[in-house]
């Protein structure tokens, strides 16, 4: 698969995985969340507006990678 194919198919999967990931922690901030301490919430919500970045860099690393056959810079 080329670079720009990967990238395509990328930004798709990117632009779904984030949309889906933020109505999940938005379901479950405005759920049971709203009822806990202070502290837990904003443990919460630091932990789910930081954990979406880990898949998107593997995402996006693979996106990046080179061509097997391409020639080398």
């Amino acid at each position: 698969m080329t670079r720009p194919v990967r990238k395509f198919f990328g930004v798709i999967a990117l632009v779904s995985f984030v949309l889906i990931y933020v109505l999940i922690a938005a379901a479950i901030g405005s759920g049971r969340i709203l009822e806990a301490p202070t502290l837990v919430k904003f443990g919460y919500f630091l932990v789910a507006g930081i954990l979406w970045v880990l898949p998107a860099g593997l995402l996006i690393r693979w996106m990046q990678k080179p061509d097997p056959n391409a020639p080398q810079e």
